[in-house]
């Protein structure tokens, strides 16, 4: 027993010290962890207390300290677990408790999670888990079998109740169909057990009203969430913190990256009672669009829930992450009462109440460990807490329950908000109610103390800390569309005046109108005069924006725009690392200096303390608390808003809409957890190499796969020139196939993808596209440097160059300027290349000039008319990576 206390004592500072040394060679370092740590393992249940605790001291601050791989992390943790499992039944010095203690210790701190078997028992991680369900394989419930159930499913989603009396009809045979009719298809789906959570409501009267909450019990939707076999592999059980490169940058990218899931994870570590628990954050958000039910006095807002842990990935393609939560009522009087202080008060608190009977079922789940069954079927023990509330900024404002106009997360004046100001905090705001009357702690702190956070019933939530941040409201919508844009227009004004003004924005508007068809980018076919604009209309008017304005107003102005854009594109980047921190707080500096041209032509003489605009200032520090936006953001609850809110109420009668789509959406739940079971073990066979973009800098790999049928076939008769020179490929006389288009797949993760990250688009080189005019796509090649080429078929993918215009970008708005390339002084530079080189499709954009378009130019012939282009990088967040 001496023996291994004297070399534990002797090794533990050898340990330390070439950690310390060591800590820019990862692979070495790892190494030698593991390596130290297998070998003292045994000394630890061998040894006396002493040394027991000096071993696991100098672990944890290995462990928590140190910029070890969480593999490795996680390979040292199971280790001490099955070393557990095997001398957990003898009493050895330290004590059983204490061996628990420890155990529990590294595990947090090594992070990984205890799992558990079905009873809560501690088991090997690498156990076998149990099955999903103990149904067979071809028990499909009421649906019968597996063709019964798609057809169910696809009917319900797709098509419409009109459709069914053409539709369903028995065939020539005789052969009936899988339903009869709509009412067969609901019954059969009313029949299924699983995945029934039924909805819940409460009442709240008030003026002789009594508005109904109809809400889901969130237990059981995380239940759900969590269970969700789909999620398997794609899920965070515990926080990390992940560097990459030489510099060991640290890296942001899912939400379990992040610094404050780990502070938490920390406090729960804290608790003997919750060590080893695995942290499950709640996601909320809500879509500001009312669902109209024509009850009278109340419309509905819906409310969402998704949980934390699972990937960014999952998130993009939209892989029931996210959950229907509730309907809040949304009370209303008569139109005098609308503005009355007691009513609006009465307004905000009732959101508050209801929000918490709401989570009321969560609320022991934040201090006592529930177990719960995982993605990877395993068991473990876990802690809810209220995570980020991602909502745009007028619901801010309801929820932290500050004054309008000031910011949620720090105390600048509502005057001066760029100056900053001290945090916003909960502790500050209860101190505020305490201390200060309600009219002070208003007019001077911002802070509406009459109002109770629903945030401050549950543990651990400060909502000032908790407001994500909202790509869409705050950049896309809220500084680009309402103000950069309508600022454009009002400088027109001031300079032209009204009447020539309307003829700038107009031929703006053919600029936007002139640009290229591309995959995802909506058109502008007359111009930007919508009555409702949509996300997609806003985020494809950003990407073609920037070369429509140059020449028509000030330089400054467009590198405002260049500035913003590029912000924009960075912050959406799935992987943002120290570096791209630094460009993101350069390129804010460059925005803040380039809008006070707005200030001096006297469109915004008061100057920009606009708190949208402030928001930007925050990024930094909440990318740091919660990783990347691009994964947590309102696009998550905007997919879900279309399946769970819009498509339903489409369907319904109008009358007594919501009951509908309560019942709509209970339905779906069904048929998805119906669909999750049966598809265990099924193989998709999908390629997850496919389209992996190479670690080095300038290279990118995709597959690209010809369409199935040819548009064309032809005789080519090929006869070389009788010249002298270098030997000729022999003649070629013979049938070829002439494709009209072309699927390029690649890895695009900032960008709307599949759930292994994989993007698709098509390029066309046709003559007539849809009946139309004919259209050849761009293409970026990657064989020479992601040089640009216009397809003109894909036979042989015969290509038209396009030659730089000058070695660097335009230096007003950052687009390199490309020109087709005539080598003869004549004739297109054409080239045969191999279909396999091509990367993506490549957007080109016309350089306008100061003239007015000309009205024979189209958005099809515009690469025919003009000479010149920009390569627009901003066309999707995959050609900003390869471009920029």
């Amino acid at each position: 027993m001496v023996r291994w206390n004297l070399l534990g004592h002797m090794l533990l500072p050898f340990l330390a010290i070439n950690v310390i040394t060591i800590t820019t060679f990862d692979f070495l370092m790892d190494r030698l962890v593991l390596c130290c740590f297998n070998c003292l393992t045994a000394g630890y249940f061998l040894g006396t207390w002493p040394f027991q605790e000096h071993l696991t001291c100098s672990f944890t601050l290995v462990l928590r300290n140190f910029k070890i791989s969480p593999s490795i992390a996680s390979q040292t943790a199971q280790v001490f677990v099955r070393m557990t499992l095997i001398f957990m039944p003898f009493q050895y010095l330290g004590g059983t408790h204490r061996l628990q203690c420890d155990v529990e210790l590294l595990l947090g701190l090594g992070r990984i999670r205890v799992t558990c078997d079905a009873t809560g028992q501690p088991i090997d991680p690498t156990t076998t888990p149990p099955p999903v369900s103990d149904k067979s394989a071809d028990d499909w419930g009421p649906y019968g079998d597996r063709l019964q159930f798609e057809t169910a499913e696809f009917l319900f989603h797709n098509v419409e109740i009109g459709l069914w009396g053409n539709s369903l009809q028995a065939d020539n045979i005789g052969t009936l169909p899988p339903f009869t009719d709509h009412k067969e298809l609901y019954k059969t789906i009313d029949a299924t057990q699983v995945g029934d959570v039924q909805w819940e409501s409460f009442t709240l009267k008030y003026n002789g009203e009594q508005p109904n909450f109809w809400f889901w019990p969130a237990f059981s939707l995380v239940e759900r969430l969590l269970a969700n076999t789909d999620f398997d592999g794609k899920f965070d059980y515990t926080p990390y913190r992940d560097f990459a490169g030489k510099e060991q940058m640290q890296c942001y990218e899912n939400f379990m990256s992040g610094d404050w899931v780990w502070t938490q994870a920390d406090k729960i570590a804290v608790d003997p009672s919750t060590h080893g628990s695995t942290f499950i954050p709640i996601i909320l958000g809500n879509d500001k669009t009312t669902v109209s039910v024509e009850t009278g006095q109340s419309d509905y807002w819906p409310v969402y829930l998704s949980i934390s842990n699972v990937h960014n990935n999952v998130w993009h393609a939209h892989q029931n992450a996210v959950e229907l939560l509730a309907f809040l009522a949304i009370p209303k009087m008569a139109k005098k009462y609308t503005d009355d202080p007691m009513f609006q008060h009465f307004k905000k608190q009732l959101f508050h109440s209801a929000m918490t009977r709401i989570f009321s079922s969560l609320k022991d789940g934040m201090t006592m460990p529930q177990l719960m069954k995982c993605p990877d079927h395993h068991f473990c023990h876990v802690i809810f807490g209220i995570g980020p509330y991602i909502t745009d900024y007028l619901d801010q404002v309801l929820v932290s329950g500050i004054v309008q106009n000031w910011c949620g997360h720090c105390l600048a004046f509502p005057n001066d908000l760029d100056s900053g100001g001290a945090p916003q905090t909960r502790d500050l705001t209860d101190t505020l109610a305490d201390e200060l009357l309600p009219a002070v702690a208003w007019n001077e702190w911002g802070v509406d103390v009459s109002i109770v956070p629903f945030t401050n019933n549950f543990p651990c939530a400060d909502i000032h800390q908790l407001l994500a941040p909202d790509i869409l409201h705050q950049l896309i919508k809220g500084t680009f569309k309402d103000h950069l844009v309508e600022w454009v227009g009002r400088y027109l004004e001031l300079e032209y005046g009204k009447a020539e003004a309307k003829d700038w924005l107009a031929d703006i508007d053919c600029c936007i109108a002139l640009a290229p068809p591309f995959p995802g980018i909506h058109r502008f076919p007359d111009s930007c005069g919508f009555s409702q604009w949509t996300g997609d209309n806003l985020k494809a008017l950003m990407k073609v924006y920037l070369p429509a304005i140059k020449g028509h107003v000030p330089d400054d102005m467009v590198q405002t725009f260049h500035a913003f854009l590029e912000f924009c594109y960075i912050v959406c980047q799935n992987v943002i690392t120290d570096d791209t921190l630094k460009e993101l707080k350069d390129t804010l500096q460059q925005f803040h200096l380039y809008r006070k041209i707005f200030q001096e032509v006297r469109v915004c003489p008061e100057g920009f303390s606009l708190p949208l605009q402030h928001a930007l200032v925050h990024y930094e520090a909440l990318i740091f608390l919660f990783s990347a936006p691009n994964g947590l953001c309102t696009s998550i609850t905007e997919s879900k808003h279309i399946m769970a809110v819009k498509k339903p109420w489409q369907h319904s009668s109008k009358h007594n809409a919501l009951g509908q789509i309560l019942w709509m959406n209970q339905c779906l739940a069904q048929l998805a957890v119906i669909d999750e079971e049966n598809d265990e073990g099924l193989d998709l066979d999908e390629n997850e190499n496919a389209g992996i973009v190479d670690e080095q800098p300038g290279l990118a790999h995709s597959d690209v796969v010809l369409a199935h049928w040819p548009g064309e076939q032809c005789i080519l008769c090929l006869q070389p020139k009788s010249e002298p020179g270098p030997p000729h490929p022999p003649p070629f006389t013979g049938h070829i196939k002439i494709f009209s288009s072309t699927i390029a797949m690649f890895v695009a993760p900032s960008d709307p993808s599949g759930i292994g990250s994989m993007h698709c688009e098509c390029i066309h080189a046709t003559p007539s596209w849809q009946g139309g005019p004919a259209q050849y796509d761009c293409v970026f090649d990657g064989m020479l440097g992601m040089e640009v080429a216009q397809v003109y078929n894909f036979s042989c993918t015969l290509v038209c160059w396009f030659d730089c215009i000058i070695d660097v970008p335009d230096e007003l708005i950052g687009m390199w300027m490309v020109a087709p390339s005539f080598p003869d002084d004549s004739l297109h530079n054409l080239t045969v290349i191999h279909v396999e080189s091509i990367v993506c499709n490549a957007h080109l954009l016309p350089i306008f000039g100061k003239e007015y378009v000309p009205s024979l130019v189209s958005c099809h012939n515009a690469l025919d008319i003009y000479q010149a282009f920009y390569v627009n990088h901003f066309a999707d967040h995959h050609a900003f990576k390869l471009v920029s």
